[in-house]
């Protein structure tokens, strides 16, 4: 059964950016809120499930599904290895991205069962970053465990018949997948301080591969991310302990600091889809951060920015 926090009295913090010449999109200061009791120590892809209105995310380094639901209380699910992301199926289903392979995982019982795991005999890779395409498929990547600098990683999707291709190869670190509003292009971070984008459709494999976005020239790297409703990306930019927001011609518009040193990722969540989810780091195993609120969940709101309702996997009927 999972464990279950209740809600706390949260800090809050004005927002501030390091470029003074942004102009954000209202005339309300936003303002950056811890949400949730809990610290994890690899938190990571968060993901809002529109029709349950709750925000799922996970601490990767100890194998652990979060999910924040209406009424403020978090509750816990154990897996006991270590997890990448998840795409909910159902109210009672999710498939989990470990780093055993893809599983359908019961909510209920806490049950697993094997999907695929096309890596199986590469021990020094792990499932990572994944979420559904426009279309309900499953795209999710694999990384080194312990190699960072050579690109042991793949790309992959997973469809509703529980069929899997490979997508893309030569990925340090697969992070970051989103699709514009339309569905039409695939923006995805390949572990070089990059976002590439493709263009996209659920079958086949992406074409036009190019840099959309290069963290070096900004002095900085990028992290998970989310698009919202006019096709801006969101990322967590972590070489700079900040959120950032690129306009879909690929410039940086906006960059928001944040109250920690490592966000890792970001969704849009909340009734009306207009606030922004950090996840953030505590201690990866090989990036800590000894702040108070390292490895927290985030809040930003009144930044006039709504988001997409994400897919939920399309599991063909059995």
């Amino acid at each position: 059964m999972p464990g279950r926090d209740t809600p706390e009295l949260v800090n809050v913090w004005l927002l501030r950016s390091r470029n003074q010449r942004l102009v954000y999109r209202n005339s309300a200061m936003p303002k950056i809120e811890r949400v949730a009791s809990i610290t994890n120590d690899l938190g990571e892809g968060p993901l809002w499930d529109h029709q349950s209105q709750s925000l799922f995310w996970v601490d990767s380094k100890l194998g652990r599904i979060l999910r924040l639901s209406p009424d403020g209380s978090t509750d816990q699910f154990d897996l006991s290895e270590m997890i990448g992301s998840l795409a909910i199926v159902d109210n009672h289903q999710a498939i989990v991205a470990l780093q055993t392979g893809l599983h359908l995982y019961s909510f209920h019982d806490n049950s697993l069962r094997l999907i695929c795991d096309p890596e199986a005999n590469q021990s020094e890779t792990r499932f990572n970053d994944g979420k559904t395409d426009r279309h309900g498929n499953f795209v999710v990547g694999t990384m080194g465990v312990t190699i960072r600098d050579r690109a042991l990683g793949s790309l992959y999707r997973l469809n509703d018949r529980l069929e899997i291709e490979v997508l893309e190869d030569d990925v340090i670190v697969a992070n970051g997948p989103c699709f514009s509003p339309d569905g039409s292009i695939f923006y995805f971070n390949d572990g070089r301080r990059r976002i590439l984008a493709y263009d996209y459709t659920p079958e086949g494999p992406p074409t036009n591969k190019r840099v959309f976005f290069d963290g070096k020239a900004h002095n900085t790297g990028s992290d998970g991310a989310t698009v919202d409703s006019e096709g801006n990306i969101w990322v967590a930019l972590t070489g700079s302990s900040e959120v950032g927001c690129i306009a879909p011609d690929g410039h940086l518009v906006e960059r928001i600091s944040m109250p920690i040193k490592l966000p890792s990722s970001v969704m849009f969540g909340g009734p009306s889809l207009d606030r922004l989810y950090v996840t953030s780091i505590h201690n990866s195993g090989n990036r800590i951060s000894n702040e108070k609120n390292a490895g927290s969940l985030f809040c930003i709101t009144g930044l006039g920015a709504v988001g997409l309702p994400e897919r939920r996997f399309n599991l063909a009927a059995e």
